[in-house]
């Protein structure tokens, strides 16, 4: 097994993935984007060592102003990979790029709900989305082997940042059971809530194996979920009442970045890449918060 390197190593995929790493007794390193940043071509040929296995985490994630800062999040998710992907490339070393549901638009005609996969049209309507579709596409121009993993809806269940700024939507459920009465989540949005150890686990096998070469992959937890369904199961999960959990629709909580409709990614790729299957996202869900405590 070839060196692991994990950039955007401080956030909840990449730090997963190295202490995944160390379970399984690889060599690994992160590096988050104090130590590095991937918009610096020079600075990420200085990291990017031969036979190197890169999987790159590092991605501008604030999906609402991105719509606003279109040129701030072009820089990590398109140009970024584009660096890694090249500097791979002049080094010998082979990339995995995390990538997500929001390269797609959601729509899915006569509202039929049949997952997407790889080779589906894309179309992502928001800036996060489009630049990270093009942060596939620079990856693939620049090193045809790299392989690009979608996933959708991470979680850990856990803060991140100075006065919880950072927290996924399981951690904000569980704040809000805590703090309110009824919570107003949206009914219309569906797709597969991924547990990020589950993610880094998979991540991690096929960083050891190869995948058989594919160069695209869907990795989620299987099954799928509307935002709704997840905020009750989380309730229930904690022993609060989901009848608190109240639906809604997107009109009714607009925010900058429209999110598509029904993002579920079909595991069919992942499973032609000889890959483990991800457990079911309510199992994942679960074993989440029981280690949360």
């Amino acid at each position: 097994m070839r060196r692991i390197l994990v950039t955007g190593a401080r956030g909840q995929l990449g730090s997963q993935l190295l202490r995944c790493a160390e379970d399984e007794g690889l060599e690994a390193s992160g590096v988050g984007s104090a130590e590095l940043d991937i918009t610096d071509r020079d600075a990420v040929d200085r990291w990017v060592e031969p036979d190197a296995v890169v999987i790159n985490c590092a991605a501008y994630t604030a999906v609402d102003d991105a719509e606003s800062d279109e040129a701030a999040a072009r820089a990590v998710n398109e140009v970024g990979a584009r660096n890694l992907a090249a500097a791979c490339s002049r080094a010998g070393a082979s990339l995995i790029q995390v990538s997500t549901d929001y390269v797609f638009s959601g729509d899915r005609a006569g509202g039929t709900a049949v997952p997407h996969e790889t080779d589906d049209p894309t179309g992502p309507r928001s800036v996060y989305g489009r630049t990270k579709l093009a942060g596939e596409r620079a990856v693939h121009a620049e090193l045809p082997s790299a392989q690009i993993v979608r996933t959708a809806w991470v979680y850990t269940g856990t803060y991140g940042g100075p006065a919880g700024t950072g927290a996924d939507f399981v951690a904000t459920m569980l704040r809000l059971e805590r703090e309110r009465d009824t919570v107003r989540v949206i009914d219309d949005q569906v797709s597969s809530p991924t547990y990020s150890v589950d993610l880094a686990v998979g991540l991690i096998e096929l960083a050891r194996t190869g995948g058989r070469g594919v160069t695209t992959l869907h990795a989620t937890n299987a099954g799928s979920a509307s935002r709704f369904d997840l905020a009750r199961a989380v309730f229930a999960e904690v022993g609060a009442d989901p009848e608190r959990v109240r639906p809604c629709s997107t009109g009714e909580l607009a925010k900058p970045a429209a999110r598509p409709a029904y993002s579920v990614l079909s595991s069919r790729s992942w499973a032609a890449a000889g890959l483990t299957p991800l457990r079911p996202w309510r199992d994942a869900l679960t074993d989440a918060l029981a280690r949360l405590g």
